[in-house]
């Protein structure tokens, strides 16, 4: 079991700290979508570094060492609300094997960018794609324990 390191009571989450935690995000109904605890040690992350949803680091402002914290978010706090204009349409002859319903297809933007996209229905003329994120719409249950806070600007120093 990792240690909880708090060599300062005071020591808060705050935009630029270094967090050591682990986490589990589920669906409203219980569906584990991922979890950190199965790792030995906790994973590292800089508040406002974009490894973290705004939605999810908005959680843990203000938590120190030793916290535990289990919020709910809505759509528009997680993954974002679903959007029908997410969903395209497809000519099915222009793929190189016919779509397979449930898939997951890599696209190229204009930007030349990777856009991944679900399959919701294929038939000899038309195949729909689904660009919304898999968890959009979808009420989140984020929780967290948090083993270390380091402040902004010291993650680099080590202490003697």
């Amino acid at each position: 079991m990792t240690e909880i390191i708090n060599p300062n009571d005071e020591t808060r989450v705050a935009e630029g700290s270094k967090v050591d935690l682990h986490f589990s995000v589920a669906i409203e109904n219980g569906v584990e979508i991922d979890n950190t605890r199965g790792r030995e040690e906790p994973v590292s992350l800089v508040m406002g570094d974009g490894s973290l949803l705004p939605g999810f680091e908005k959680a843990l402002f203000g938590l120190r060492a030793g916290d535990r914290r289990t919020v709910s978010l809505p759509p528009e706090e997680a993954f974002g609300p679903w959007n029908a204009e997410n969903i395209q349409t497809f000519d099915t002859v222009k793929f190189e094997q016919r779509p397979i319903i449930g898939h997951m297809i890599e696209f190229e933007d204009k930007a030349k960018s990777s856009l991944f996209g679900v399959v919701k229905s294929v038939n000899d003329d038309i195949t729909e794609i689904d660009f919304n994120h898999p968890l959009a719409g979808k009420n989140i249950t984020f929780e967290v324990e948090i083993f270390k806070v380091t402040p902004a600007g010291q993650q680099g120093v080590k202490l003697m």
